[in-house]
């Protein structure tokens, strides 16, 4: 069962929250898109801040956005105006896709994320754009996990797949230190999957990492 489901989806709830909260059965799937919209403007955009998560809650005319990012002060701006460009941004976005309905209104709060290390998306993430450039895959998988343990993770696993170094055959690498449960719902395991386009074809990056009882 643990090689085979999301570990943050197993642990909804008890560990997790929901990253979209609201309900509105007539228009679920228009609301669905946008939020998909919206996500996938946000990563591109704040690609550079780090940002990791983004919870979207929903009211009546009102959507508040969290934004996990590790370098908050580029999303916020000198006085705030990298906030507000940000909302006009996001705001044309939702625009399109009202076609001169009421637009709500758009609140955005920016989360730093305390610990970079411990958060399984950005170490995904900085593997995955370490290996487009060509680096080592042996000592990518070293120094991130000894980066994670260093921080005060209980147990971290790097998984790599595919064309690893420009190989005809595709395989898979693994590395772990310290203990991942993989079906303990009370442990804080963070996982994140991120692909990584080489010359050679996609190589999958997946990281686990235990932060042990919330």
């Amino acid at each position: 069962m643990g090689q085979k489901i999301n570990p943050n989806i197993l642990r909804l709830g008890p560990v997790y929250n929901w990253h979209s909260r609201w309900f509105d059965d007539r228009r679920y799937k228009d609301l669905l898109l946008e939020d998909f919209m919206l996500r996938k403007a946000l990563m591109d955009r704040l690609k550079t801040a780090g940002i990791s998560d983004i919870e979207i809650e929903r009211s009546i005319n009102n959507i508040n956005l969290i934004i996990y990012v590790s370098r908050p002060g580029m999303v916020i701006g000198r006085a705030g105006t990298g906030l507000d460009d940000l909302r006009k941004f996001l705001t044309l976005i939702i625009a399109k896709g009202k076609k001169g309905k009421d637009i709500p209104k758009l609140d955005i709060r920016v989360e730093p994320i305390k610990e970079a290390n411990l958060d399984a998306y950005l170490i995904a993430k900085n593997i995955s754009d370490q290996l487009t450039r060509r680096m080592p895959h042996k000592r990518l998988m070293t120094q991130s996990v000894e980066r994670v343990m260093s921080s005060g993770a209980k147990g971290v696993r790097i998984i790599l797949a595919g064309r690893i170094g420009g190989a005809e055959i595709a395989r898979r690498e693994k590395m772990q230190k310290g203990t991942v449960p993989l079906s303990t719902i009370r442990e804080h395991v963070t996982f994140a999957s991120v692909p990584s386009l080489t010359k050679k074809g996609y190589i999958g990056v997946k990281v686990w990492i235990n932060r042990g009882d919330k």
